[in-house]
This record gives C-alpha cells, sequence and structure tokens, in this order.
C-alpha cells in the first residue's frame, strides 16, 4: 500500500512562504587586562530546518522577527577566560533557502537538522584587543520556502486536484513507504507573468521531484469571457506556463492523470486526447502561436480516473509508485558509476611505467 502524504497550501491567506528576519550576534566579554583574562564569545545566530516547523509559526512566535544571541560573560579572577554567549537558533520548515538583503544564498536546508550559520558572535576582549570586545555580526537575511515534495500537483481551476489528492490519501497508511503531494493552488494562463498566485506557485513546483498534471477529459472554461479549453490545449498551456518561468521545468519526469472519466462522452474524449498527445504538433495550430511548447513532453503515463467515483486511482498509485522507484534506481546507479570512476581514477593501472627523474625500471 502507499501512503500519501498531503501538503496543502492551497489557503494562501494563511500561508506565509518567505521572511524577513533581523539577526545579530552576541557582543563579546570584556578582557582582565590586570590578569590577562579573556571575555567570552559571543553566541552566533543559526537558522536549523525542523520538520513540523512553518514560516507562520516563526511570524507568530516572534511578531518583531528579531532574533539576537547572547552576550559572552566578561573575564574575572574565578574565571579568567569568560563563557561563550548563548547560540540563538531560528527555526525553520525543511526546503528553505536563506539569503542576505544583496540576493546572496547562504544556504539550502533541505532536510531535517540542516543549519547554517546567519550571524556570528563577536570575539571577547583579549591581549590583541587591548582587552575589548567586538560586537556581534549584524544581518537582514530572507528565508524563503520552496517546497520540497515527490510529487506537485500541476492544473488549471476546477480539474479536480482537490478531490484527486482526497482520494489518493484516503488509505491509513500500513507500511513506512509513503509520497509526499504538494497540492497547490490551480494556474490561471499568464501565470509565468505572476498572473494570480503565479510566481508563489511555480516556484514551489521548481523543488518538486516529479509532476503530476491534472486535467479535465471533457476540457473547461475559467470564465465566461475566457475561450474553452479542451484537454489538449490544457495539457499544452500547462507545459507553456512552466517552460516560461523555467524553461527546464518540464524536462522533469511527469505523470498525466486525465480526470472525470465519470462524465458523459468521456471516453471519446479520451481517446481523441490520446491522439492529440501522440502527435502534438498537427494540433498546434489550435493554441496561439505564442502559447505552443517549444518542445514536446512525454509523460511517463497517461492515466484515466475518476476522482469522485474511484475509478483508476489504484492503478495511478501503482504507477505514481513505479515512476518514482525509476528515478530512484536511476540516482542509485548514477551514484554507484561515480563512486567507481573514482576508484579507477585513484588507483593507478598496473604495469604502467612512469617516465622522468623519479621513474624506475
Amino acid at each position: 500500500m502507499v501512503w500519501i502524504s498531503r501538503i496543502c497550501y492551497r489557503k494562501y491567506g494563511n500561508f506565509v512562504d518567505n521572511l524577513r528576519l533581523y539577526v545579530r550576534g552576541g557582543s563579546g566579554g570584556m578582557g582582565l587586562p590586570r590578569l590577562g583574562g579573556q571575555g567570552g564569545k559571543g553566541g552566533d545566530v543559526w537558522v536549523v530546518a525542523q520538520k513540523e516547523m512553518t514560516l507562520k509559526r516563526v511570524k507568530d512566535k516572534y511578531p518583531q522577527k528579531r532574533f539576537i544571541a547572547g552576550v559572552g560573560t566578561n573575564s574575572s579572577v574565578r574565571a579568567l577566560k569568560g563563557q561563550k554567549g548563548e547560540d540563538q537558533e531560528v527555526l525553520a520548515p525543511p526546503g528553505i533557502t536563506v539569503t542576505n538583503d544583496d540576493g546572496k544564498v547562504l544556504s539550502e536546508l533541505n532536510t531535517e537538522g540542516d543549519r547554517v550559520l546567519v550571524a556570528r558572535g563577536g570575539q571577547g576582549g583579549s591581549y590583541h584587543s587591548e582587552f575589548l570586545p567586538s560586537k556581534g555580526q549584524t544581518r537582514q537575511i530572507r528565508l524563503d520556502l520552496k517546497l520540497i515534495a515527490d510529487l506537485g500537483l500541476v492544473g488549471f481551476p476546477n480539474a479536480g486536484k482537490s478531490s484527486l489528492l482526497t482520494a489518493l490519501s484516503h488509505a491509513k497508511p500500513q507500511i513506512a513507504s509513503y509520497i509526499s503531494v504538494a497540492d497547490l493552488p490551480g494556474l490561471i494562463e499568464g501565470a509565468h507573468m505572476n498572473r494570480g498566485m503565479g510566481h508563489q506557485f511555480l516556484k514551489h513546483v521548481e523543488r518538486t521531484r516529479q509532476l503530476l498534471f491534472v486535467v479535465d477529459v471533457c476540457g473547461f472554461q475559467l470564465a465566461s469571457k475566457t475561450p474553452f479549453r479542451s484537454a489538449f490545449e490544457a495539457v499544452q498551456l500547462l507545459i507553456k506556463e512552466l517552460e516560461l518561468y523555467k524553461e527546464d521545468l518540464p524536462c522533469k519526469p511527469a505523470v498525466l492523470v486525465v480526470n472525470k472519466m465519470d462524465l458523459p462522452d468521456a471516453e471519446d474524449k479520451l481517446t481523441e486526447l490520446q491522439e492529440q498527445l501522440l502527435n502534438p504538433h498537427e494540433f498546434s495550430h489550435l493554441l496561439p502561436d505564442d502559447m505552443v511548447p517549444k518542445n514536446n513532453m512525454v509523460f511517463r503515463h497517461v492515466v484515466p480516473i475518476s476522482a469522485a467515483t474511484g475509478f483508476g486511482i489504484a492503478h495511478l498509485k501503482t504507477c505514481i509508485r513505479q515512476s518514482l522507484d525509476k528515478d530512484a534506481s536511476m540516482a542509485t546507479e548514477s551514484l554507484h558509476c561515480d563512486r567507481l570512476q573514482a576508484l579507477r581514477g585513484a588507483v593507478p593501472a598496473k604495469n604502467t611505467l612512469t617516465w622522468g627523474p623519479t621513474a624506475s625500471v
């Protein structure tokens, strides 16, 4: 059985995906001139990845968004070397990119326990500084959440993404194997230009391992003043939106889910879509020239389902698992090849003569 772990960010009003923080390392402690004592170093400020943490929790708990480490203790007759000030930790969710105000990336924290030093504490006073301490480092930093998940749901509004995710995650987990799916707001045409939730959506898709396209087999119309789009047109527009945001996004492994197979004429619509996907260039005239993808996207699986009735859900889970396992196998094979190549490079071949001043024959 496959357990689908739901990561839902549809309610953007309660969702925080970036924060700007003030961080300051602690000042060092005073040295003791007459005995040559050294003050303690100021504490450091770290950003640490922790599961179950969210940026909203950080914002709510620290509304002033200020993190200041402890001051090092002064040198004294009883303790010539002062103690280091207490470190300050900023707990943040995995999948965080930490940057400074200039946009320079300080680190990416992708797994629980990853940490980065963002503000160093000042040195304690010593002989070399005339026993005067230095102040801690002061910075403005940004925490930007770029979600990490196995799958990112990609689809226009009303494609049935929420219903699909509910159907996928309905079964209770019985084994440790699970898949995380990012449930995000639906794209709209022009998302690459930041229309709707454009960039907030697309930057999360960027950090998913694979994509799960979801389309309505009968097509859709976003509003009365917008054109009707068939299932094929929806697929092509979704690919183009990803491509315009970042050209290599459509290169991610992807599965296409054709939803609402319980509707009338769904079988005929599915057959038509499958034919169009085999020869997309023959049907490019259905779209405006500037919305035709540069490259054809080949889906690993095209799976017809009905999220409403449960039809095809079990098969979809199998396809998802196969696709993820394929990538894991390829990654393992690549790692083994790299290690073998490194070993071959490190061990000189037998019976090889080295000519030059140090050669021996």
